[in-house]
């Protein structure tokens, strides 16, 4: 069941600029790692859909106000009186230096200093996040993405490794169940954006019927 531009759109009305060339990109990996129904492309699309800006954004933003800081990272970044600590005050605004201090020593990053959390940032439609998962994806799809993160930043490799992700967390058997809050908190870890992915999912429910 090839997805359409025109239908990409009516689901994802933001992604008009970009539609021509995400169509063949996710065919090709829809395909490929069988989310090859409409329950299970519905569930797929509307997920890529809210975790990219409508596939705008390829690469994670971490532009974050001190408050955005402690919102985000309640544990490193806010204080006990409730505010941004002293940390989410200077490094407020330096997307760089949040990624390295953000990402230290987690997910197979180096520590701080390293440049680890910069360098394996989220990327492509759900953001692969730190070296090991990097590894891992690159592994899968047999790309360089240890060496050459960037890849993820093309929308072929982008739409492939996210298809990847989906299926090797066990989310076409997830979407074939109806089960869409669990398939959020599996990529999200919790509950986040959840009313803008529900609303994207009806749509895509609605189109790909």
């Amino acid at each position: 069941m090839p997805l359409t531009e025109a239908q990409l759109v009516r689901i994802l009305p933001n992604a008009r600029p970009v539609a021509g060339v995400f169509v063949p990109a996710l065919n090709q990996a829809m395909a490929c790692y069988r989310i090859d129904s409409p329950v299970r492309a519905a569930a797929f699309l509307a997920q890529v859909g809210h975790e990219s800006g409508h596939l705008r954004r390829l690469v994670e933003n971490l532009n974050y106000s001190a408050q955005g800081l402690a919102g985000t990272w309640p544990g490193r970044y806010r204080g006990t009186d409730g505010k941004p600590n002293a940390l989410a005050l200077r490094l407020a605004r330096q997307p760089e230096a949040i990624a390295n201090n953000a990402y230290a020593d987690r997910n197979g990053n180096g520590p701080e200093d390293s440049g680890d959390g910069w360098r394996y940032r989220g990327r492509s439609l759900i953001q692969i996040t730190g070296r090991a998962n990097y590894r891992a994806a690159g592994a899968g799809l047999g790309l360089p993405l240890e060496q050459q993160p960037e890849l993820l930043e093309q929308p072929e490799h982008a739409a492939m490794a996210a298809a990847w992700w989906w299926a090797e967390h066990g989310l076409n058997e997830l979407a074939d169940a109806g089960r869409f809050e669990q398939i959020t908190r599996r990529i999200n870890g919790g509950l986040n954006g959840q009313p803008d992915r529900l609303e994207l999912w009806a749509a895509a429910s609605e189109v790909l019927a």
